[in-house]
């Protein structure tokens, strides 16, 4: 057999698939396991991010808080924030999961921020002129205009997420990463099954939250070159 980028046979991949269909169960409650750890983390970074940064772009303050928030969160690598947890935290769900946040929080603060702090003025105007209250100015025309960029923060984040919740193995969070680091128990097929697993979670949710991004976008919209493209390097670069 050839081999494929990265020195994997074609030979190995053949044996993870016959190590899932050989250990179902195993596999699918790790999984389970893994969605609950990032599910858990994604949605509490959300109930932390979005409305602070839908908050302070209406307001068209907050800037600082913004970007600094998500630089220093950037820079913690997680590992480190789980090994300092554990002396506070303990082993467990809890630890990782606060990790996690950590790291979620920074791109969908930043990108709520900066795409309702983005929206057009003249539209804002229009709709105040129009007698709206700022309530219902953010509801129905600035949060609708920013829902594009807003959502490429929350995918960035999530994928994260799940990405990294492999680490929660070291700290009794459970979840895929006990396959993949546990070569002794499960040997390198367990291993590649594992990453494999990973991967195919952050496919599924990073299209999940790209469907939800479609549905939320008024269609006007959907057909225009998103403000996520135009952003994408603030994204990766802050």
């Amino acid at each position: 057999m050839g081999e494929v980028k990265g020195g994997l046979s074609m030979h190995s991949i053949i044996d993870a698939f016959q190590f899932i269909g050989d250990n179902p169960h195993l596999m699918l409650t790790k999984t389970l396991e893994h969605l609950a750890l990032s599910g858990a983390a994604i949605g509490v970074a959300l109930v932390i991010a979005i409305p602070l940064g839908v908050t302070l772009g209406h307001l068209h303050r907050g800037s600082f808080l913004a970007i600094n928030v998500s630089n220093i969160g950037r820079a913690l690598p997680s590992l480190a924030v789980i090994s300092i947890g554990i002396g506070t935290l303990g082993i467990g769900f809890i630890n990782v999961m606060v990790a996690l946040i950590i790291l979620a929080v920074p791109p969908m603060l930043t990108n709520a921020y900066v795409a309702v702090d983005g929206v057009d003025p003249d539209a804002v105007e229009a709709a105040r002129a129009a007698g709206m209250s700022p309530a219902q100015v953010l509801r129905k025309v600035e949060i609708p205009l920013a829902v594009s960029l807003m959502f490429a923060g929350i995918r960035t984040g999530a994928v994260y997420v799940v990405a990294t919740a492999t680490l929660a193995a070291i700290a009794g969070g459970g979840g895929l990463g006990d396959v993949i680091v546990n070569q002794a128990s499960y040997g390198t097929p367990g291993v590649i099954a594992g990453a494999l697993a990973v991967t195919a979670l952050a496919f599924l949710v990073e299209g999940m939250f790209a469907v939800i991004q479609r549905l939320l976008t008024p269609k006007a919209l959907r057909h225009q070159k998103g403000a996520a493209e135009l952003f994408t390097p603030l994204i990766e670069g802050t």
